[in-house]
């Protein structure tokens, strides 16, 4: 089994707990972490115990020894850095939201198929074995034809301007940074909708604080999300069937128990069971795996699933007002996508 060497671009929080889980795996190595900051890269190195820090993304991908990069820079910055690691043929493994735009999106699937590199967006409930399961249970038609989903994502998160949360320029808001994942669970159970209609509350910054989402379909399916940084929700998915509904219990994105029930009988459960770390394992793997076989593209979240959420994401933005100045760049926000 071949052994890749991992660096992390971007310091932040949300790569603590990939930087746990990827200690998990034999065949990946903690070899790099870089930042704008050196002593914050200096600092994730010792507490992870990485080999070397590097105080420039530049310095980073210029070491040959650098085989995949985990991006966990703001969703403002992932098109830039995804690119600058590319080029430099270095494996991408990038945090949702993939960008900012389809646009963007679409230039870093360019860069992956001219530079032959690996590019994958970091979606990892995809990997989940409960959702996996789930995604089984439905396709096999036991609970009749899907009509409607309901999911959410909030989390009362305090109201600090200057934090990526609640800046606009760097792509805050509860859309982009929790609202994907109820608009990923419509997408993956039921495809592209038809219409979609928003209802939005915006902070003193101009940030989205919670947005929701209906989706209609042709067939008459339909979805119901929302997402929010000022209330607390089950956050938790709903399928409901023909014959029956599927629970995906609270912290549905990761592993967790399902419930199912059928015409009003008595309820089924599912665990995915004890298991080491959070679960952001699985899409490393994954990653290591597709870089095994000499691929760019994952087959499982494939370019296709990425660019159907950016798109559906800018559909969204398009309806609720959710304009990001520095690259949305038309003088007309209603048609800035």
């Amino acid at each position: 089994m071949k052994k890749y060497n991992w660096a992390i671009l971007g310091c932040g929080h949300i790569a603590n707990k990939f930087c746990s889980d990827l200690k998990l795996l034999s065949n990946a190595n903690l070899y790099a972490t870089s930042s704008r900051d050196l002593q914050k890269a200096i600092d994730y190195k010792n507490k992870y115990g990485f080999e070397v820090a590097y105080g420039s993304y530049t310095e980073m991908v210029n070491d040959p020894k650098v085989d995949a990069v985990y991006i966990a820079t703001p969703h403002t910055f992932h098109r830039e850095h995804a690119i600058l690691c590319m080029n430099h043929k270095k494996a991408v493994l990038c945090e949702k939201a993939f960008a900012i735009n389809k646009k963007e999106v679409e230039e870093m699937i360019a860069c992956a198929k001219e530079n032959s590199t690996f590019l994958m967006e970091a979606f990892w409930t995809k990997f989940q074995p409960s959702f996996i399961k789930a995604m089984e249970i439905l396709k096999s038609g036991e609970l009749g034809k899907l009509q409607i989903v309901r999911s959410d994502f909030a989390f009362n998160a305090p109201f600090i301007e200057e934090r990526r949360l609640y800046n606009v320029n760097l792509g805050g808001g509860s859309l982009l940074d929790i609202g994907l994942y109820p608009v990923f669970a419509a997408l993956t159970s039921l495809g592209k909708p038809d219409f979609i209609k928003t209802f939005a509350h915006f902070s003193t910054t101009g940030t989205e604080e919670s947005i929701s989402m209906l989706f209609q379909y042709a067939g008459g399916e339909m979805a119901n999300l929302a997402s929010s940084f000022s209330s607390y929700s089950p956050t938790q998915t709903e399928y409901w069937c023909e014959k029956g509904y599927m629970i995906l219990n609270p912290r549905w994105y990761m592993p967790t128990k399902i419930t199912i029930v059928k015409n009003g009988q008595e309820p089924l459960y599912f665990n995915s069971g004890h298991f080491e770390g959070t679960g952001y394992q699985y899409e490393a793997a994954h990653v290591m795996k597709c870089l095994d076989e000499e691929k760019i593209e994952s087959e499982i979240m494939t370019w296709q699933n990425s660019l159907d959420l950016i798109e559906t994401l800018d559909r969204i933005r398009r309806d609720a007002g959710i304009f990001f100045p520095e690259h949305d760049k038309t003088d007309d926000k209603l048609k800035f996508c």
